[in-house]
């Protein structure tokens, strides 16, 4: 005879499952451990996409660069944000090509003999030193430099060469336009997502890193301008060689705070001793001339009181944003430093209402 049919409630056994623990300690202690393999699972994944995820990031830094133009060109031109835009980014290309057209071949033919001319004024120097008594081994410190400007990271060497920069720069531009346009949009999605007691924070946070980041770039701006333009005039009145490359060289490097100035002095500065001795002096004052007024005068001025950050904090930042990305992440460790600080600020002050909120509860009650 075969097995009779079972009756509804039989097809639903109410009997433990074998993965079922009995036990509350070993239950909540399997809980903790799922939680922490799920936060190293986090941690690997973000390692994977790391670079993705410095795609969007230095693409949030371009779009507050773009709504940044878009409110300044607000106060005075009255039309709709959508046009302000446009004319900001018309804006940069105009510049971009005015540049190329300005000093394209010149900086072309410039930027061969520079390398040329780096090397042999350090063989001088190292030269110099081992006559002082420094004991220096030449090749050794030739094969360091190599190892320092190949060793940019495993991620950065996956997509190395000048086609993968070009298309990061084109898919941060991209992104970057698309986030300018409508940025409530995305900040919508996002706090859709949280739950709802944690939404207003979430956008008190968001807009203040907006108003600093929009701060910060000012000042990078305005100081990649001054820097550029003065030390070009700079050098050309006194007849230093490659003038405007080095100028475009340290208008860009002054979006590095800290270590792109003392890149761009080096580079200066060696370019000048390679003609004379006393180019060279002059270059030395012509560096602490721009960032000595620079410094003290034009930053402060756009942002102060902005973003502070202890120096060996970004420097450290730069380090490890350097080895793993390359420039880019050199180019984008201060800013990502700054948003760290707003949120963990934030985090702090929101910490601080809860306990005031509590103890007012506290003292109301019975």
């Amino acid at each position: 005879m075969g097995r009779p049919e079972a009756d509804e409630e039989d097809l639903f056994d109410d009997r433990a499952s074998p993965t079922s623990i009995s036990s509350p300690q070993l239950r909540f202690e399997a809980q903790r451990a799922l939680i922490w393999v799920a936060i190293v699972g986090l941690a690997v994944l973000a390692i994977y996409i790391a670079q993705a995820l410095l795609v969007i990031f230095g693409a949030l830094v371009f779009a507050s660069m773009l709504d940044g133009g878009a409110r300044l060109l607000g106060r005075f031109l009255p039309m709709g944000r959508s046009w302000r835009l446009a004319l900001v980014a018309l804006l940069a290309v105009a510049f971009l090509a005015w540049l190329i057209q300005f000093a394209g071949s010149q900086i072309s033919r410039e930027a061969a003999q520079l390398p040329q001319i780096v090397e042999a004024q350090a063989t001088r120097l190292f030269a110099w030193l081992e006559g002082q008594g420094f004991a220096i081994d030449i090749s050794s410190v030739q094969s360091v430099i190599g190892q320092l400007a190949s060793g940019v990271g495993t991620v950065t060497r996956a997509i190395g060469g000048v086609v993968g920069a070009l298309t990061t720069l084109f898919l941060i531009a991209i992104i970057g336009i698309y986030i300018a346009i409508e940025p409530r949009l995305y900040e919508r999605g996002l706090g859709w997502m949280l739950p709802r007691e944690q939404r207003e924070d979430f956008y008190v946070t968001v807009s203040r890193m907006a108003f600093t980041m929009r701060r910060l770039m000012a000042g990078r701006l305005v100081g990649m301008a001054f820097e550029g333009v003065f030390t070009y005039f700079m050098l050309k009145i006194y007849g230093v060689p490659m003038a405007a490359l080095l100028a475009i060289l340290t208008g860009l490097l002054a979006f590095i705070p800290n270590v792109g100035a003392l890149i761009a002095g080096v580079l200066m500065v060696l370019v000048g001793f390679s003609v004379s001795f006393e180019m060279g002096l002059y270059t030395v004052f012509v560096y602490f001339l721009v960032q000595t007024f620079d410094g003290y005068v034009v930053i402060p001025l756009i942002a102060k009181k902005t973003v502070d950050l202890a120096p060996a904090l970004v420097l450290g930042a730069q380090l490890i944003m350097g080895v793993l990305f390359g420039i880019i992440g050199l180019f984008l460790a201060d800013p990502l430093m700054a948003m760290i600080k707003v949120a963990l600020e934030r985090r702090s002050e929101y910490n601080q209402e809860e306990e005031q909120r509590q103890m007012a509860a506290g003292a109301d009650g019975p």
